[in-house]
C-alpha cells in the first residue's frame, strides 16, 4: 500500500535540490515524479529558471560547437553569389543562375518554424542532427550536380537543412543559460551571423577562381563533422523541456506554402513579373488564402503547430515587430548600397564589398554591447531603445545630407551600432516571455517572420529606387554593368537613395516605438554570470 508523505516530508523535499531528490526513499521519490513537471500555459512561464547541471567548459564547448553550426549557415546564404558565373559557364545555363540562391532562401525560411516547433515535441538533439544531415546531404548532392536542375534542387534540400539551424541553435541556448545571460551569447551569434556574411563571397570568389566552385559546398562537410563532435557528446547533459505531443501536419504544410508563395511574390515582383501582371496578382491572392486557411485551421486545432495566442501579449509581437525591422533595415541596406558605391563614389565591386564591412562588422558590436548589458542592468530594454532611436537620428543624417565617402562610412557604422542592439534584446524577451515547452516554437516564429520582413525590404528598397531613378537598372544584388552604372547621373543617384535611407530610417523608428511598447518583464538568472566570459 502506498505512503502519503507528511507535510515534514514535503518541506524537507522542497529543501532539497535536484541531485538529492534522486537519494529519497522510492515511495516518496515515486509520488513526487508524478508532480506536474512543466507549464503548459504561455502566461503560467515560470520566473526562475531551473539549475543547470553543465559546467563553466561545459557550456563554452556547447556554445563554440553552436557558433560553428551557425556559420555554416550564414556563410552558405552568401558563398554562392562569387561562383555564379563560372557555375553558369560550366552548367550553359545562365537564365537559372538566380535560383540557385532563391532556392536555398525559399527553403531556409519556410522551415524555420517547423524546426522550432518540431524542436518543442521531439527534443533539440534530434533535430539539430536531422537539420545537420540535411544541410551535409544537401551540400554533397550540390558538389556532385552533373546539371543546373540537379544543383537547384540541392541548394532547396541543403536550404531545409541550414533554415533549420538557426532557431534550434538559438532554443539550445535558451535551454543552457537563464535569460539574463542569454543576451551576451546572443551578441556571439550576430557576430557569427555577420562574420558569415561576409567571408561568404570572399570564401566563394577565391574556390570559384583559384580551385574549382564545388569547394564551397565539401567545405561543409569538415566543419559539419566538427560541429557535431563538439555538440552531441555535451548535449545529453543538456535539461529537457520538450513536450511530446501530436504533431499538426496540416497546419505546418499550410503555413510552409504560405511562406513560399509569399517569398515567390517578393523575389519574381517588379524584376521577373510586373507587380500588377496577373502572375503577381494571383500569387499574392494564394498566399492570402493560405494564411486565412492557416488561421482558420489553427483556431479550430486542439494542438495547432503555431498557436496564435503564443503570437499576442504584451511582449511577442513587439520583439517580432522590433526584430523584424532592423533586421530588413540592415539587409536592404546591405543589399542596395553597392550600387551607390560604385555609381556615386566610383568604387569598384570589390571596393563596394569592403565599404560593407562597416555596416556588418559594427551591428556585431552593438549586440555585443546589449548583451553585456543585459546581464548586469534590471531595466534591460533601456539599451535597445537608446540605439533604435540613435539609429533612427542616423538615418535622418543619412537621409538630409551629402557627405565625403569617409563621412558617410562613418554615420553608417554609427548608424548600425545603434541598429545592432535590437537583435539580443528581441531574441531574449520573446524566449523570456513564453513557457519552457514553447521556446522553440516562439524561436522558429521569431526568425520566420525576420526572413519575410528581410525579403520584403530588399524588394521594397529596389521599388524605391526603380520608381526614384525611373529607369531599368540592375538591383537586389546583381552584377552592375559598368556602362549601365556610369549611365546614371550621381546627383539622380544621390536623390534616390535619400528615399531609401528616409525608409531606413522609418523602419528604425518604428523599432524603437514597438521596443518602447514592449513589456519589460523581469529576466531570470544572476546579475552576473560566470560563464559568458568566453575569453576567460
Amino acid at each position: 500500500m502506498r505512503r502519503h508523505m507528511t507535510s515534514d516530508e514535503m518541506n524537507k523535499i522542497e529543501r532539497q535540490s535536484a541531485a538529492d531528490v534522486q537519494t529519497l526513499p522510492d515511495d516518496i521519490a515515486d509520488e513526487l515524479s508524478r508532480l506536474p513537471s512543466e507549464v503548459l500555459s504561455v502566461d503560467d512561464a515560470p520566473s526562475i529558471t531551473p539549475p543547470v547541471p553543465l559546467t563553466s567548459d561545459e557550456v563554452r564547448t556547447i556554445v563554440i560547437s553552436l557558433m560553428l553550426t551557425m556559420f555554416l549557415a550564414a556563410l552558405d546564404q552568401t558563398i554562392v553569389a562569387t561562383a555564379l558565373p563560372t557555375i553558369g559557364r560550366q552548367f550553359q545555363d545562365v537564365s537559372n543562375l538566380s535560383w540557385v540562391i532563391t532556392a536555398y532562401l525559399l527553403a531556409s525560411t519556410a522551415v524555420a518554424p517547423v524546426f522550432g516547433t518540431l524542436s518543442d515535441i521531439y527534443g533539440r538533439r534530434v533535430m539539430i542532427i536531422i537539420s545537420l544531415s540535411l544541410f551535409v546531404a544537401g551540400s554533397v548532392l550540390c558538389a556532385i550536380a552533373p546539371n543546373m536542375p540537379m544543383l537547384i534542387l540541392a541548394r532547396g534540400l541543403q536550404g531545409l537543412g541550414g533554415g533549420g539551424i538557426m532557431p534550434v541553435v538559438q532554443t539550445v541556448i535558451s535551454d543552457v543559460v537563464s535569460p539574463r545571460e542569454r543576451g551576451q551569447y546572443q551578441a556571439y551569434f550576430s557576430s557569427v551571423w555577420m562574420v558569415g556574411g561576409i567571408l561568404g563571397p570572399v570564401i566563394g570568389g577565391v574556390f570559384a577562381e583559384h580551385l574549382h566552385w564545388s569547394m564551397i559546398f565539401w567545405i561543409n562537410l569538415p566543419l559539419s563533422a566538427a560541429a557535431i563532435a563538439l555538440l552531441l557528446p555535451k548535449m545529453k547533459k543538456i535539461p529537457v523541456f520538450h513536450r511530446k505531443r501530436k504533431v499538426d501536419w496540416l497546419g505546418g504544410v499550410l503555413l510552409m506554402a504560405s511562406a513560399v508563395v509569399f517569398m515567390l511574390v517578393l523575389t519574381w515582383g517588379g524584376t521577373r513579373y510586373p507587380w500588377l501582371s496577373p502572375t503577381v496578382l494571383a500569387m499574392v491572392g494564394g498566399a492570402v488564402a493560405l494564411v486565412v486557411s492557416f488561421v482558420w485551421h489553427a483556431r479550430r486545432a486542439d494542438e495547432p503547430f503555431l498557436p496564435l495566442p503564443l503570437l499576442g501579449g504584451s511582449v511577442v509581437p513587439f520583439g517580432l515587430m522590433a526584430g523584424g525591422c532592423a533586421l530588413g533595415a540592415i539587409t536592404g541596406l546591405t543589399v542596395q548600397l553597392p550600387l551607390y558605391y560604385e555609381s556615386v563614389y566610383h568604387l569598384s565591386a570589390s571596393e563596394a564589398g569592403l565599404a560593407l564591412i562597416p555596416l556588418a562588422a559594427v551591428s556585431t558590436l552593438g549586440a555585443a554591447i546589449a548583451g553585456r548589458t543585459m546581464a548586469r542592468a534590471k531595466h534591460y530594454k533601456r539599451v535597445a531603445i537608446i540605439g533604435t532611436s540613435w539609429a533612427a537620428l542616423c538615418g535622418l543624417g543619412l537621409t538630409l545630407t551629402t557627405l565625403p565617402l569617409w563621412g558617410l562610412l562613418t554615420l553608417m557604422a554609427a548608424f548600425a551600432l545603434g541598429l545592432g542592439t535590437t537583435f539580443p534584446v528581441c531574441v531574449v524577451s520573446v524566449q523570456n516571455s513564453v513557457a519552457r515547452p514553447q521556446v522553440g516554437t516562439i524561436t522558429g516564429a521569431l526568425n520566420f517572420f525576420r526572413s519575410l520582413m528581410s525579403s520584403f525590404t530588399v524588394a521594397a528598397f529596389a521599388a524605391i529606387l526603380l520608381i526614384a531613378l525611373g529607369t531599368d537598372i540592375p538591383l537586389a544584388g546583381e552584377h552592375h554593368a559598368a556602362g549601365v552604372v556610369n549611365a546614371i547621373p550621381t546627383e539622380d543617384m544621390r536623390h534616390a537613395f535619400r528615399y531609401v535611407f528616409g525608409a531606413a530610417t522609418a523602419l528604425m523608428t518604428g523599432a524603437a516605438l514597438c521596443l518602447i511598447a514592449m513589456e519589460e518583464r523581469p529576466l531570470a538568472g544572476p546579475t552576473v554570470t560566470k560563464h559568458v566570459e568566453m575569453a576567460e
